[in-house]
C-alpha cells in the first residue's frame, strides 16, 4: 500500500512550510546575480513540521505560515543580515529612511564580518565604545537602533549602554534674522527660497512638506493650504513623494496670510527645488548676511515661539504645526526668542515692582 503524502516511516505526517527567502552571497560576501533576470539569487527557506495525523500537520503548517516564523542561519553574517533587513523593510518605510539605512551601512565595519549568532552584549558594547569616539551621541543612538533592529529580526536579543545625550542649545531666530533672509532672497529674485522661507516661518511647514506642495493644494478664496504629503530623496538620489505626511497629525489645513497666497504660483509645484537645495541655499544666505547660524527647520520653532509669545493656546499651535504632543513645543519654548524674553521679563518685573510700591505706600499710611 502506498504511503500517504508526507508520511514518514514512523507513521507521522510531515509538512514542509515555505517561510521566506534568503539572499545568496559568494565566499567573499558578494551577491550572486542570476544572469537571466539580473537579480540577486535567493534560496528558499523551509520549516518542517510533523504530527500524528494529516489534519493536525496541516493545522500546524497553517499556523507557521500565519506567523511567518523565521529560521536564523548560524553562519549568516551581520552585513548579510543588514542587507536582508533593508530589503524586507524597503516597501514599508519612508524612502528617506531607507536612504539613511543605506548610508549607515558604513558604520558597522567591525560587526560586518561576524556571524550574527556570535554578537552578544560584550561584542555590541565594544562596537558602541569605539564608534562613540568619533561620532555624536545622536548618531550613536541611531546606528545602535538600526543594529538592534537587524539582530532582533533574527531573534537575537542584545543590548548595550549608550553615551549620555548632549543638551542642545538651539538658537531660535528672531524677527530681525527672518527679515534679513527674506530681503536677501527678494533682492536675488529667488522665488523658490522666498516661498519656502515664508511657508516655514509664517505657516510652520517642514522642508519635505514645502517641496511636496502643488498649486492644487491651495484654496485661494479662503487662503488655506492643505498639507498632506512629503517630498524626500531616496537611496537612488531621486526626489520622490512619500504619499503620506510625516505623522498622522501632519495632515492638516493651514490658514495663511494673504500675502503668502499671492506669491504662490497658480499651477504646478509651489517650489521647484529639493529639500537639500533649500538647506544649501539657506545656509549660504545666513553666512553672506552675517546672521547667526541656525537650521532651516528652526524657522518652524520661530513661528511656534511667536505664537506662544503673543498668547496663542498650545492646542492651536500644535494643530497648525502638525505636532502630535506638547513635549516638542516645551523644548522649543526653552529657546524662546530673546526679544520677547526681555519684553516679558520686563513686564513681570514691572508688575512686582508696582506691587512692592503699593505695599510701601500702605505702610506709610
Amino acid at each position: 500500500m502506498a504511503n500517504r503524502k508526507g508520511e514518514l516511516p514512523s507513521g507521522s505526517i510531515r509538512r514542509q512550510v515555505l517561510i521566506g527567502y534568503e539572499p545568496l552571497f559568494d565566499a567573499e560576501g558578494v551577491p550572486i546575480i542570476d544572469p537571466k533576470t539580473g537579480r540577486q539569487k535567493k534560496k528558499r527557506i523551509y520549516q518542517s513540521v510533523t504530527a500524528t495525523s494529516a489534519k493536525e500537520a496541516n493545522q500546524i503548517a497553517a499556523q507557521v505560515r500565519a506567523t511567518k516564523e523565521s529560521i536564523v542561519k548560524s553562519d549568516l553574517l551581520f552585513c548579510e543580515a543588514m542587507e536582508r533587513y533593508i530589503n524586507i523593510k524597503r516597501n514599508v518605510l519612508s524612502p528617506s529612511t531607507v536612504r539613511g539605512y543605506v548610508q549607515m551601512k558604513t558604520y558597522y565595519k567591525a560587526l560586518d564580518p561576524l556571524p550574527i549568532t556570535s554578537i552578544d552584549n560584550i561584542v555590541l558594547q565594544e562596537w558602541v565604545n569605539n564608534f562613540s569616539k568619533n561620532h555624536s551621541p545622536k548618531t550613536v543612538k541611531n546606528a545602535y537602533g538600526l543594529a538592534i533592529s537587524v539582530l532582533d529580526m533574527n531573534k537575537i536579543k542584545v543590548s548595550a549602554s549608550l553615551p549620555a545625550k548632549q543638551p542642545k542649545n538651539l538658537y531660535v531666530p528672531n524677527d530681525t534674522d527672518v527679515k534679513k533672509i527674506i530681503q536677501y532672497f527678494t533682492d536675488k529674485g529667488d522665488s523658490d527660497m522666498l516661498i519656502a522661507i515664508c511657508l516655514a516661518a509664517f505657516a510652520t511647514l517642514r522642508r519635505s512638506e514645502i517641496c511636496a506642495l502643488d498649486a492644487s493644494d491651495v484654496n485661494r478664496q479662503k487662503n488655506i493650504i492643505h498639507i498632506h504629503d512629503g517630498a524626500v530623496v531616496n537611496d537612488k538620489k531621486e526626489l520622490v513623494k512619500k504619499g503620506t505626511p510625516k505623522t498622522e497629525s501632519s495632515d492638516r489645513y493651514i490658514d495663511v496670510p494673504a500675502f503668502i497666497i499671492e506669491m504662490l504660483p497658480t499651477s504646478g509645484p509651489l517650489v521647484t527645488i529639493s529639500p537639500d537645495n533649500v538647506t544649501n541655499r539657506f545656509c549660504r544666505a545666513l553666512r553672506k548676511n552675517n546672521v547667526p547660524l541656525f537650521r532651516f527647520h528652526d524657522l518652524r520653532h520661530y513661528s511656534a515661539s511667536i505664537m506662544h509669545a503673543i498668547g496663542v493656546p498650545d492646542v492651536y499651535i500644535m494643530d497648525r504645526g502638525g505636532w502630535k504632543s506638547d513635549e516638542t513645543l516645551k523644548r522649543i519654548y526653552r529657546g524662546t526668542i530673546d526679544d520677547y524674553k526681555v519684553q516679558f521679563a520686563s513686564q513681570t518685573n514691572d508688575y512686582f515692582t508696582n506691587l512692592q510700591h503699593e505695599m510701601q505706600h500702605k505702610e506709610k499710611e
